[in-house]
């Protein structure tokens, strides 16, 4: 069995999508009918989240954390109590393409992470894209990691000790783990996710939350800084 792990915290306007295409992606016929379930964690929802993903299909777990790195470690162990042998991770604001879980499994690693795409730019100045497109590198043996695109096996996941329970680079910790283990880790472009870029992220530390930072200092007067970092 496959599992798919979305941890959500008040993304009513976004589940829909995510989980309708987790879905395509766990029916994709070159799973060759391997049954794949679709788990959502709904975090400290006082939205709608959970009865939407709940209507759509998808496993739905409640808890109270507040807390991303717990929220995915929940619902690893949901999965792992399933029998899943393949973990695959998305945010409750990403959509994957139809063969996202094919793909991370043709990879034939421990683990494997994966690169992302965004959705709508319209949120930020010109300046962000730009510099996104000059730092990232959307190719084979790239080294971003991101929570939006990560599959694991359940033993090399095991073996890692899982997710840590921090509110932000939760995935970061667990690729250093793995690493540490011995995991064989496939850095792809294969496996597509797109998402989004939302200024009303939900982690510290996010992916939106960089891009923010990214804005601020486009946005700082040129004397008083350097070239922003990279995304």
């Amino acid at each position: 069995m496959l599992a798919i792990v979305i941890p959500a915290h008040n993304e009513a306007d976004h589940i829909a999508a995510c989980v309708t295409a987790a879905r395509c992606a766990a029916d994709h016929h070159q799973l060759l009918g391997e049954t794949a379930r679709v788990i959502v964690v709904a975090d400290s929802c006082a939205d709608d989240t959970a009865d939407i993903a709940r209507a759509l299909g998808a496993d739905v777990m409640a808890i109270d954390a507040r807390n991303v790195g717990v929220a995915r470690a929940h619902g690893a162990e949901r999965a792992l109590a399933l029998g899943a042998r393949w973990l695959a991770f998305t945010d409750a604001d990403t959509t994957v393409a139809d063969d996202w879980l094919a793909r991370q499994l043709d990879c034939c690693a421990d683990a494997v992470c994966g690169v992302i795409g965004v959705h709508d730019w319209s949120p930020h100045i010109g300046a962000v894209r730009e510099h996104f497109g000059r730092t990232y590198t959307d190719a084979d043996g790239h080294r971003h990691i991101h929570g939006a695109n990560l599959g694991v096996s359940a033993r090399a996941y095991l073996q890692a000790g899982g997710f840590p329970p921090l509110e932000s680079d939760e995935d970061v910790a667990l690729v250093d783990a793995l690493t540490c283990s011995g995991a064989r880790i496939e850095w792809s472009a294969s496996p597509r996710v797109v998402t989004s870029v939302c200024t009303d992220y939900r982690a510290k530390k996010s992916f939106g939350a960089t891009l923010m930072e990214v804005s601020k200092r486009y946005l700082t007067p040129a004397a008083d800084v350097g070239e922003p970092a990279a995304a």
